[in-house]
Order: C-alpha cells, then sequence, then structure tokens
C-alpha cells in the first residue's frame, strides 16, 4: 500500500520561487489542494466511527451472550418468559453506559486492551450489582434463574476479555494499513511544524494522517514543502478545503507565546466542525492533564472539540429517526391535508424546494409545502417575505403562521439533511440589507458545525421570520451558538416539546 505521504508528494508540482510569482504559486496550490481532497475521498474511517461499532459490538455479545445461557438453561425447563429478553437487553445497554462513563471507549482505551480490562470488568460488576439491588427492592429476584445470572456474569467477563484483545488487535492493524485513520492538516509551517511532524511519525500504531500544511506566511518564511509535506494554501483556503473532504484534527504548530497569532488563526478556524489542538512538545508550559490529548507521546492541548461527536452523534441521529418517523405518522392527516388544500387553491407543485446549507456549510434541498404563487416563488430568498407579502397565496398566510408549511421537513431529518433540532438553515442567498448573513455577523458560519434542524432554539425564543434587521440575524446566531455549546439530548427533547406551543405563539410568520 502507498504511504500517505506517498501519494501527497506525487501530485505535488514546482512551485516558481520567489514572491514575485505569487499569483501563479496561489493557483497551483489551489489546484493541488483540490487533487489532494480528490485522493483523500471517503474510502478510510473515522476513529469515532469505529467507536461507535466497538459499542454496537459489544451490546449484541453481552445480550447474545445472556441470550444463548437462557435458551440453553432456562427455556427447556419454564418455555419463552419474555421478561428475561428485556432484562438481558437492559442489563446490555446499562453496562455499555458504564463503560461509556469510564471512559473506555476512549481510542487510547481500546488499543490498550491490558490497561483497560480491569476497568471493563469493574463496570460488569456494578451492572450486576445494579441489576441485583433493582431485582431485591422489586421483590423479583426469585423470579430469576441464579445459574443463568451467575452464569451469565462469568461469560461475560470472557467475552469482555477476548473481546477487547481482538479490537485492540484490529485497530492497530487499522491504523497501520489506512482503514482507519484521524485526518489532520498543520496549521503553521517552517521549523515548529517539521518538528511536530517528525514527532509524530515517531509514534508506533500513529492512526493520524497529515494531508498538507496550511499557513498564511510566504514561501521565503514558510517552505512550500515540510518533512515531505505540501504547503497547500493559505488559512482561508483551509477553510474551503475542509468542506471539500473529511477532515477530523487541524493541529496548530506554533509556540504557545505567539498568543497574537494564535488568537486570529483560532478566529477563522473555529467555525469548522473539527477538532482543534495546539502542539504542546515544544514548550515547557504545563496545564492541568485533562487539557491534553496525546497521540502516542506526543502531547496536543486542546484548544476545541468537534461539536456532537462520537457516541453523542449517534444517539442524535437515533433521536431524530425516532421521532422523525413518529412526526410523520402523527401529523400525516395534517400534511395530506396541506398538500390538498396548497393544490386545490393555486396551480403549481404542492412542494417548494430551496437550497440552503447545511453542515459544514454544504448545500441541502430542503422541502417545504409552497405557500407562495408558483410564478412569484424566489428560491433564493433575496427578497424576505413580509407582512401582507402579495406574493403569498391565502393558504401559504396560514400554514407560515403555523409552521405547517415545514411539516416536510419530517422527511428532510428522517434522510439525514437536517436534525430534528438545530440552528435553521438558511438559504443560500439570504441577506439582511443588501449583506449576506456571513457578512453582518462575524463568526456566523460557526452555526454550520452542526447539522441543522426543523426547529430550534432560536426558534422557540422568537427569533424566527423575517430578517428586516441585522441585530435580529445577530441574536438568531446567539441563540444558534448557545444550543451548539450547551447540547443535550434533554435539551433537544425541551426545544421539540415546546417547539408547537411557542411557535403558534409567534408573530414573526408572515
Amino acid at each position: 500500500m502507498t504511504t500517505p505521504k506517498q501519494s501527497i508528494l506525487k501530485s505535488v508540482p514546482t512551485a516558481p520561487s520567489g514572491d514575485d510569482a505569487g499569483v501563479e504559486k496561489l493557483e497551483k496550490v489551489s489546484r493541488l489542494a483540490r487533487q489532494i481532497a480528490k485522493q483523500l475521498g471517503d474510502e478510510s474511517y473515522s476513529p469515532s466511527l469505529v467507536t461507535g461499532i466497538t459499542r454496537l459490538f459489544e451490546f449484541t455479545g453481552l445480550f447474545l451472550t445472556g441470550f444463548v445461557i437462557y435458551l440453553f438453561y432456562v427455556f427447556p425447563k419454564i418455555g419463552f418468559v419474555p421478561y428475561y429478553i428485556a432484562t438481558t437487553a437492559a442489563a446490555a445497554g446499562l453496562a455499555i453506559m458504564v463503560f461509556q462513563a469510564s471512559d473506555a471507549y476512549q481510542l487510547q482505551s481500546l488499543r490498550s486492551a491490558l490497561r483497560i480490562l480491569p476497568r471493563m470488568l469493574v463496570g460488569w460488576t456494578i451492572t450486576f450489582a445494579i441489576m441485583a439491588l433493582i431485582a431485591f427492592f422489586l421483590k423479583i429476584s426469585a423470579d430469576y434463574s441464579r445459574v443463568w445470572f451467575g452464569t451469565w456474569y462469568i461469560a461475560g467477563s470472557c467475552f469482555l476479555v477476548i473481546g477487547r484483545q481482538f479490537i485492540a488487535f484490529a485497530i492497530r492493524r487499522w491504523a497501520r494499513d489506512g482503514t482507519m485513520e484521524r485526518r489532520a492538516v498543520i496549521v503553521g509551517g517552517g521549523q515548529a511544524a517539521e518538528q511536530l511532524i517528525r514527532a509524530l511519525e515517531q509514534q508506533l500504531d500513529n492512526d493520524v494522517r497529515i494531508c498538507g500544511i496550511f499557513d498564511d506566511r510566504n514561501n521565503r518564511r514558510s517552505p512550500p514543502v515540510v518533512a515531505g509535506y505540501p504547503k497547500l494554501g493559505n488559512i482561508s483556503e483551509l477553510v474551503e478545503f475542509a468542506r471539500l473532504v473529511r477532515i477530523d484534527m487541524l493541529i496548530l504548530s506554533l509556540p504557545l507565546t505567539a498568543e497574537k497569532r494564535v488568537m486570529e488563526l483560532l478566529k477563522k478556524l473555529w467555525i469548522l466542525p473539527v477538532d482543534i489542538r495546539l502542539a504542546a512538545h515544544s514548550t515547557e508550559l504545563r496545564f492541568r492533564p485533562r487539557a491534553y490529548s496525546s497521540i502516542g507521546s506526543v502531547q496536543l492541548l486542546d484548544i476545541f472539540d468537534r461539536p456532537i461527536n462520537d457516541w453523542d452523534s449517534v444517539a442524535k441521529r437515533i433521536f431524530d429517526i425516532v421521532f422523525s418517523l413518529l412526526g410523520i405518522v402523527i401529523f400525516f392527516p395534517v400534511m395530506l391535508a396541506t398538500a390538498i388544500a396548497v393544490k386545490a387553491t393555486s396551480s403549481g407543485p404542492v412542494f417548494f424546494v430551496q437550497k440552503r446549507h447545511g453542515f459544514n456549510n454544504e448545500i441541502i434541498n430542503v422541502y417545504k409545502f409552497r405557500s407562495m404563487f408558483a410564478d412569484q416563488s424566489d428560491p433564493t430568498a433575496k427578497k424576505p417575505v413580509t407582512k401582507g407579502d402579495p406574493r403569498v397565496t391565502p393558504v401559504g398566510r396560514f400554514i407560515r403562521r403555523t409552521s405547517i408549511d415545514e411539516l416536510p421537513q419530517f422527511f428532510n431529518a428522517l434522510r439525514g439533511d437536517l436534525s430534528l433540532v438545530g440552528p435553521r438553515p438558511h438559504a443560500v442567498h439570504a441577506q439582511s440589507h443588501d449583506l449576506l448573513f456571513a457578512e453582518v455577523v462575524d463568526g456566523y458560519f460557526a452555526r454550520h458545525r452542526v447539522k441543522p434542524g426543523v426547529t430550534g432554539w432560536a426558534q422557540i425564543n422568537g427569533w424566527r421570520g423575517e430578517i428586516d434587521d441585522d441585530e435580529k440575524i445577530k441574536q438568531r446566531t446567539a441563540f444558534d451558538l448557545y444550543y451548539i455549546e450547551n447540547w443535550s439530548l434533554l435539551f433537544d427533547l425541551k426545544i421539540l416539546f415546546l417547539t408547537p406551543i411557542r411557535l403558534l405563539k409567534s408573530e414573526n410568520a408572515f
């Protein structure tokens, strides 16, 4: 297999030297970045996906272990008993939550099976202790076979010991052959970047794949190739590059003493849905241990973590699927009646499709019931809908005010374009006083670090509808960023159940 560095270097063009060839160099860097983005594709798996699969593997293994023992020992004696199946599934799920709470699904833990096994076995013991306490207080312990209970504990322990050894072996192998990798970009070139890259290359079972270097400095201060890796462009181009291909991590190879430059870079980069780390291997400053992550012995200072990542993203996706299906079932009669009313009262299609910004600034198609006359629809949203807008049909006024026009977005959430709860997606060309929203609000695109939602924290707090002054989009963005920083499933649930109450009272939708 060709190493990542070799595959990148094959595409490096000979860059002209000197600052007098600035335009030509910029064009070649941009072309090179696109070439590398195309090479990277999506052929590898991110560590977050691997850890998610590990959780599913261990849940399934623990459940099947208990079920098989029930099948061979309990079933022949008392026949089919549903509560055994329910108890087995509940205990397996509880064990996964206990393992999660003890950081057993961190990548470093998965790599080191022997080091994490005591914690795993303690977690499995705690799970059985909780089961025993519940059975005691509910006075149902006599309903369960003690042989089944004890045998499952021993068999589950054996499964965890063997399973973790297998997982550790698989992860080390996947890291070596590139099947599993964290894609990283180095921000800042020169000697500091070279030292960082050399240190990373010396780590055994390194799962980090360096995709290139981005630096605002010219070639005299920051060479076009550092330690065999090409400089792909400046920081603005990095933002676009991270939207072309999956990037998991940005590593700033700058000294902590360069505080002003670090802050300038973070102001540009925090809008991306990636982990941002500051190389700490060359500084003598020390922070609390939990402020660091590491790649082998190379320490990195954690600056920003990707929001709603890893297991949280899996839980949120399950939440979206379950409640989207529930919403479709509950509101199907309303959607059917709306479709008939739209079609009967004005010519044109029932649905209106609009291009909006999705996760990481991707363009998605969002579905709505058509609320405007077909020949006056505005897919670009350059002209916002105002009170008494003649473009809106009589039926459209009602479904816009009650947000019934948004109901088809349950299907967007089911497909995965949207989440049920999140920052509302805005049309690509939406404006405030002839300025794009990104030109009005500093850090506007940070809203796109998570998947946009059918409803959101800003909407239930009254920030919806027409944006006729800059303050409205600023407030909407502020509420969206608060949601991202404080996300939890309970927060999503709160927003979801408050939505019909708050939106029916809204006076801002026309």
